[in-house]
């Protein structure tokens, strides 16, 4: 991973902490329900953004390496890797 993609991936989660931290003092304070899911959707969102970021620069490291290497085994692990990951978001 590159030091510009590990700094915005690590800012993003730290933002996504940070709105964890806050569901949890809304949740103590028995704020409105509806308030307290509108921002577990804000974090899941930014937690499916970090995920995008991350699966991105996989495919430009080290899925490209595989694919334009000499090794069958390895290629097929990694396109067998990214077809499982895909197959568990769709469940």
């Amino acid at each position: 991973m590159n030091k510009q993609n590990k700094t915005a991936i690590l800012n993003r989660l730290k933002s996504a902490a940070g709105h964890v931290n806050g569901i949890v003092t809304m949740v103590e304070q028995d704020r409105y329900c509806i308030d307290v899911i509108k921002q577990i959707r804000a974090t899941q969102a930014a937690l499916d953004k970090v995920s995008q970021l991350i699966l991105d620069d996989h495919m430009h490291t080290c899925v490209t390496t595989a694919i334009q290497g000499d090794d069958q085994d390895e290629r097929e692990r990694v396109l067998l890797e990214l077809s499982d990951l895909f197959a568990e978001a769709n469940k």
